[in-house]
C-alpha cells in the first residue's frame, strides 16, 4: 500500500511539474495582448518581457545543478515551488513593467530548477520498469499545460485585467505539487535513507532479486567534481557526449522553427479564416498530447533507443518533404514587428470579424501554442525578437509561444476574443489553389514531424539524461546539458531568419532533414539502451564500456 502511494505521488509530482512548466510557457501569449494595452508596451518591451523567462531559466541551469546535488532533489523541488509562488505573486500584483520582468524572470528560474529536479527525483524514486513511464509523464504534463494555458487565455480574454488571473492561477498546481512532495521520502540514492526506505518497503526501488544483489554489493557512493564530466574516469566523457549530443540534436533538427510555419501551412490548405491559428495551436497540441501518451506507453517496452531512432527517422523524412514541397509551392514570409499604435483604437471582436479578409492587416499568423516560430522584428530588434523564439522547445520542451508580438494595436479586440488566434490569411488564397495536393502533403508532414518529436526527442532526451550519470553528479550534469539546450535554442532562433535570407526556406528545411539523418547515426552509435535496468546497472554498464 505504501509503495503504491509513493508511486501515485511520484506520478503526481511529475505530471504537475510538467503542467506548471507548460502553463507558464503558454500563458504569456494571451496575457501579452492585454499587457500591451495596460502598460503601453513597445515592441522592444514586449520582447524583453517574453525573453525574461529565458534569462531566468538560463540562470537556473547554471546554478540549479549545484542546488540539486548538494541539497537533494526533493528540497530543490520544494524551493522551486516557493520561488514560483513568489514569482506568481509578483506578476499577479504587478503595477509596473519592471515588476512584470522581475516576476517572469523569477518564474523562469523556478520552472527550470523544477524541471531538472523533477526528472531526476522521479527517475530515482521508482522501479526500473516504471521509470520510462513516469519520467515521460513530465513531458505529457508540459503539452497539457500549454493547452490549458490557451483555454484560460481564451476564458480571460475579455476580463478586465484578466492577465492577473492568468498569472495567478499558476499558484494552484504549484501548491498541489508542494503538498504532494511533502509526503514523499527523501532521495533513495543517499545511502542512509536508501537502505531504511527499502527495508520499510516504502519504495519499490527494484524487485527482490535486485535488492538481494544490492545488499551483496552495497552501493558505493563516489565523489565527482564538475570537471570529471570531461575526463575518462568511469567513462564520464562518453556520458557527457551522449547528453550533449541528444540536447543539441533535439534543437538542431529544427523543432522550434518548423512549428513556426504551422499556421501558414494551415492557411495554405484552405483554412483562410481566423480559426486557422486556433486549429493550428489546439490541433497540433492535441496531436502532441496523444503522441506523448504513446511514448509513455512504449518507453519501458520498446526502449529509449528504438523510440529515439524511429522519431528521428520520421522527423528527417517530414522536414525533407516540407523542404521539397516548399520549393514548388513557396510560403510567403513576413519580418515586421508592430508595437502598440494609436492608444484609442481598439476594435471589438465583431467589428474585426466583419472586416473583409482582404482589408485586414497582413500580420503573419502565429501558432501560439506550439511554435515560437518566426518572430518578426525590424532590424533594430533583431536580437531581442529572436529571444522570444528561443524558448520554442525548452527542455523540450516544446513550444514557447511567440505570443502576439506582431499584432497591431487595432487587432487587440479581435485577438482578445480569439486569444488562440491570429488574423486572417495574409495570402489572397488564389496562388495556393494550384498547389492544393502539395499543401496537404506539407500539412501531413508537419503533423508527422510533431508526432515524431513527441514520441522521440521530446520525452526520451530527458529520460536518458536522468539515467546515464552517477547519482553524485547527476544534478550538475543534467543542468550542464540543459544550459546547452537553452543556448542552442537561442542560437537557432537568432540565426533562423538570416539563414532563410541566405539560403532560402526550402534549403533550410532540407538542411534540418540532413541533421536528422546525422542524429539517427549518432543515436545508433553512442546512445545505449537503458530500459528495465536499475540506475546502478546503467552506471556500471557505462563504467565498463570503452
Amino acid at each position: 500500500g505504501r509503495a503504491l502511494l509513493v508511486l501515485l505521488l511520484s506520478a503526481t509530482v511529475s505530471l504537475l511539474g510538467g503542467l506548471i512548466f507548460g502553463y507558464e510557457l503558454g500563458i504569456i501569449s494571451g496575457a501579452l495582448l492585454q499587457l500591451q494595452i495596460d502598460f503601453h508596451l513597445s515592441c522592444f518591451k514586449q520582447e524583453v518581457l517574453v525573453s525574461a523567462l529565458l534569462i531566468g531559466a538560463l540562470l537556473a541551469s547554471l546554478v540549479g545543478g549545484i542546488l540539486i546535488d548538494h541539497h537533494g532533489r526533493r528540497r530543490a523541488i520544494l524551493v522551486s515551488n516557493l520561488v514560483l509562488l513568489v514569482g506568481s505573486l509578483i506578476l499577479t500584483l504587478a503595477r509596473s513593467f519592471i515588476g512584470l520582468v522581475i516576476g517572469r524572470t523569477t518564474v523562469g528560474f523556478a520552472i527550470s530548477v523544477s524541471s531538472m529536479a523533477c526528472c531526476i527525483y522521479v527517475s530515482e524514486m521508482v522501479a526500473a520498469h516504471q521509470r520510462g513511464l513516469l519520467v515521460s509523464l513530465y513531458e505529457a504534463g508540459i503539452t497539457v499545460g500549454i493547452l490549458l494555458s490557451y483555454a484560460l487565455n481564451y476564458v480571460f480574454a475579455d476580463v478586465d485585467e484578466g492577465w492577473r488571473y492568468m498569472f495567478g492561477l499558476a499558484i494552484a498546481p504549484t501548491v498541489m505539487q508542494f503538498l504532494s512532495i511533502l509526503f514523499l521520502p527523501v532521495n533513495p540514492v543517499k545511502l542512509s535513507s536508501w537502505d531504511s526506505d527499502c527495508q520499510k518497503g516504502l519504495i519499490q526501488l527494484q524487485d527482490t532479486e535486485d535488492r538481494a544483489a544490492a545488499k551483496q554489493d552495497p552501493y558505493k557512493e563516489k565523489h565527482y567534481s564538475f570537471l570529471d564530466l570531461f575526463r575518462t574516469r568511469d567513462n564520464m566523457r562518453r556520458r557527457t557526449l551522449v547528453g550533449l549530443g541528444l540536447v543539441l540534436f533535439q534543437q538542431f533538427t529544427g523543432q522550434p522553427n518548423v512549428l513556426g510555419y504551422a499556421s501558414k501551412i494551415f492557411h495554405s490548405v484552405g483554412f483562410q479564416s481566423n480559426s486557422s491559428a486556433i486549429l493550428a495551436s489546439v490541433g497540433l497540441g492535441a496531436i502532441k498530447v496523444v503522441a506523448t501518451l504513446i511514448a509513455m506507453a512504449f518507453a519501458d517496452k520498446a526502449g529509449r533507443r528504438v523510440l529515439l531512432m524511429a522519431g528521428c527517422v520520421v522527423m528527417a523524412i517530414s522536414v525533407t518533404t516540407i523542404g521539397l514541397t516548399s520549393r514548388i509551392a513557396p510560403l510567403a514570409m513576413a519580418r515586421d514587428c508592430k508595437a502598440t499604435a494609436d492608444p484609442n483604437a481598439s476594435y471589438s471582436l465583431t467589428q474585426h470579424l466583419l472586416t473583409p479578409i482582404s482589408s485586414q492587416p497582413a500580420v503573419s499568423p502565429i501558432v501560439p501554442a506550439l511554435g515560437a516560430g518566426k518572430s518578426q522584428a525590424g532590424p533594430g530588434f533583431a536580437a531581442t525578437r529572436s529571444l522570444t523564439k528561443a524558448f520554442a522547445s525548452t527542455q523540450s520542451r516544446e513550444g514557447v509561444p511567440n505570443s502576439s508580438l506582431t499584432q497591431k494595436r487595432s487587432l487587440v479586440g479581435q485577438a482578445r476574443g480569439k486569444t488562440l488566434g491570429s488574423t486572417g490569411s495574409p495570402f489572397g488564397g488564389a496562388p495556393w489553389a494550384e498547389h492544393m495536393v502539395l499543401n496537404w502533403i506539407m500539412l501531413l508532414s508537419m503533423m508527422a514531424f510533431v508526432s515524431a518529436f513527441s514520441i522521440g526527442f521530446g520525452p526520451m532526451t530527458w529520460l536518458v539524461l536522468s539515467e546515464i550519470y552517477p547519482a553524485e553528479i547527476r544534478g550538475r550534469a543534467f543542468a550542464f546539458c540543459n544550459s546547452f539546450n537553452w543556448a542552442a535554442n537561442l542560437l537557432i532562433s537568432l540565426s533562423f531568419l538570416d539563414l532563410i535570407d541566405a539560403i532560402g526556406f526550402s534549403w533550410m528545411f532540407l538542411l534540418y532533414g540532413l541533421i536528422g539523418g546525422m542524429a539517427v547515426i549518432f543515436i545508433y552509435l553512442f546512445v545505449p539502451e537503458t530500459k528495465g535496468q536499475s540506475l546502478e546497472e546503467i552506471d556500471q554498464q557505462f563504467s565498463r564500456k570503452r
